[in-house]
């Protein structure tokens, strides 16, 4: 993409209305526009970002064995009356009438849903384990929306429902999103920890949250410093094992992390002094097994090899999409702007051109743009009739983690400069060997 045609509102200045670090440079780099109170346009550069992170996580939840679908953001109240959450849920939920006098509310999380959709299309245990999830805008009437993307109103969320004959298998599934949301976060460039927590409304007795540590976090948290040591990394999953996958949650759950919610002082402190930790954390995903919570009152059943007639044992999987890349920017940031992660950048690259009309720079960003693009990579190529500081200072606010730069005195050298965003460090080296450099590192994400 040329800059020079792409519709980038960045501003000079910090909006007064942004308390936090990622609201502020998400305004800045012209990703967001506030249209009400907690609701968001997503501009072209947010809406790229978003979507990297949207396929992150397909990706990963298909990879764990998982099934895509589509619900609605309008759900009949009828179905949370079954489930008895309708009068309970609270102010949160944005109640809705039809012109057919038909009592609707915009979906801030699809139990109901989809265990309706569940019991008009499963009946035995054959067909089980079941996981169905799909990717979906939600509203939550937050009573003081703030933080920009971080506590809106109107977010977009994945949320995955597994279906399971009894608690083993219940439990099993848990653990596989446990290892699924692990390998998801870290794609992302994030240290995402899962502490134990409360359940809140949508119930059920196991509960874990995925927090990513930051000052401006909304949760308090404690937590054994070990977990910070522990790395995914590149290992392959069998997400079938059940004692595979129970190992992984094991080791990522037996050091101490916890929420305020949840944080037990004694257990704390019979951690090594020098270990105990507390802070802020910031909320990225959650994960619960609620058993027949659903599944009794609106009778999701199948029949058993025996020929009983049983309800399901169910859990629900949260990932905020919108929410992360708040978090993204709140845990990677400088002075200068954002650093995004190579795994979720919007351009893999950005080429400044520090001479524009020139007649060597010219082509050779030309030679640039094109060589990345046949490599598979999406460069952004600052083409504007700018002095060097402004596009520098711009290419700094938006955040691509490398950027290439080209001008006269390079090119009749044979080389252009490459430069890291997040260390800052430049090298100096030909064109070819630029694109190289890039290729392989982009081929490792």
């Amino acid at each position: 993409m040329r800059l020079s045609r792409y519709f980038l509102p960045v501003l000079k200045e910090n909006p007064s209305e942004a308390q936090i670090v990622s609201h502020r440079y998400m305004l800045r780099a012209g990703m967001i526009k506030q249209q009400a109170a907690g609701i968001y346009s997503w501009l072209p550069m947010g809406f790229k970002v978003l979507k990297r992170i949207e396929q992150i996580v397909h990706e990963e939840q298909i990879r764990a064995g998982h099934i895509p679908l589509l619900m609605p953001t309008l759900q009949p109240a009828d179905l949370w009356r079954e489930s008895g959450r309708y009068d309970d849920y609270g102010e949160e939920m944005l109640r809705i009438t039809d012109r057919h006098k038909r009592e609707m509310l915009y979906g801030p999380t699809n139990e109901e849903m989809i265990t309706d959709i569940f019991r008009s299309h499963v009946n035995s245990y054959k067909d089980l384990p079941l996981t169905l999830y799909h990717i979906q805008w939600k509203f939550r009437d937050e009573i003081r929306p703030r933080f920009g993307v971080m506590r809106g109103r109107e977010f977009l969320m994945k949320d995955g429902y597994n279906f399971d004959l009894d608690f083993d298998s219940a439990i099993h599934a848990y653990n596989r999103h446990m290892v699924s949301y692990l390998r998801t976060y870290e794609r992302m460039g994030l240290q995402a920890i899962p502490m134990r927590a409360a359940s809140g409304p949508i119930g059920g007795d196991n509960t874990h949250e995925f927090l990513v540590l930051a000052s401006t976090g909304e949760s308090e948290v404690f937590y054994d410093a070990a977990i910070t040591d522990l790395k995914f990394g590149d290992r392959v999953v069998d997400y079938d094992n059940r004692e595979e996958c129970e190992a992984i949650v094991k080791e990522w759950t037996t050091p101490y992390a916890r929420t305020d919610e949840t944080h037990d002082e004694a257990i704390f402190n019979a951690i090594p002094e020098d270990r105990r930790r507390s802070s802020r954390g910031i909320e990225v995903g959650q994960i619960f097994y609620f058993g027949t919570k659903y599944s009794e009152p609106m009778g999701a059943t199948v029949v058993t090899a025996d020929g009983a007639r049983v309800p399901v044992h169910m859990g629900s999987h949260g990932i905020g999409v919108s929410r992360l890349l708040g978090a993204i920017i709140e845990a990677s940031h400088d002075d200068k702007g954002i650093i995004w992660p190579e795994g979720v950048t919007p351009f893999h690259v950005g080429i400044v051109n520090l001479k524009q009309g020139d007649s060597s720079t010219d082509p050779a960003c030309e030679a640039l743009y094109r060589e990345l693009s046949a490599k598979g990579l999406e460069p952004l190529y600052d083409d504007r009739d700018e002095r060097a500081g402004a596009k520098f200072a711009t290419m700094d606010l938006i955040g691509l983690p490398w950027r290439i730069t080209v001008g006269p005195r390079g090119i009749a050298s044979g080389k252009v400069e490459l430069t890291c965003r997040r260390t800052g460090e430049s090298e100096e080296l030909s064109a070819g060997a630029a694109v190289d450099r890039l290729a392989q590192i982009y081929a490792q994400i």
